[in-house]
């Protein structure tokens, strides 16, 4: 019962300071209200227009997840490849590798669907290809 006593008073604590840190922030900030400080920031251009009218390019978001996807493939391969000498002493190279070879075979036809459907090419805007210099 007493590791959970700890567990406990660990998540209380974690809970506990950035509260307090943020409490604090709060109470010794300076306020200083300014309609400039209200107005939406794009990276020091000035937003024209309702940011509804705009058409987000889904591209960046499909090349976001397909780089989440893969990243945390790395998560699942890197323990893999550390333990593979063991594994393969104890189970055999077939029982050692082929669930391996199965996840990197299904990542392989995800990227490869993704590549055919165009996730992976990026599209050149109509304006950029006119201002391309050969």
């Amino acid at each position: 019962m007493s590791d959970w006593i700890a567990i406990g008073a660990l998540a209380f604590v974690a809970i506990l300071i950035p509260l307090t840190m943020m409490f604090v922030s709060w109470l010794l900030r300076p306020s200083v209200p300014e309609q400039g400080k209200r107005a939406t920031y794009e990276s020091g251009e000035v937003p024209v227009g309702s940011s509804r009218a705009i058409k987000f390019n889904i591209q960046y978001y499909m090349v976001a997840l397909l780089f989440v996807v893969f990243d945390v493939e790395t998560v699942f391969i890197i323990p893999w490849t550390v333990i593979y000498e063991e594994a393969v002493g104890e189970l055999g190279f077939v029982e050692a590798f082929a669930p391996m070879a199965l996840f990197i075979g299904i990542l392989l036809f995800g990227l490869a669907w993704a590549w055919r459907n165009g996730a992976v090419s990026w599209v050149r805007s109509p304006r950029a290809n006119s201002q391309r210099v050969d």
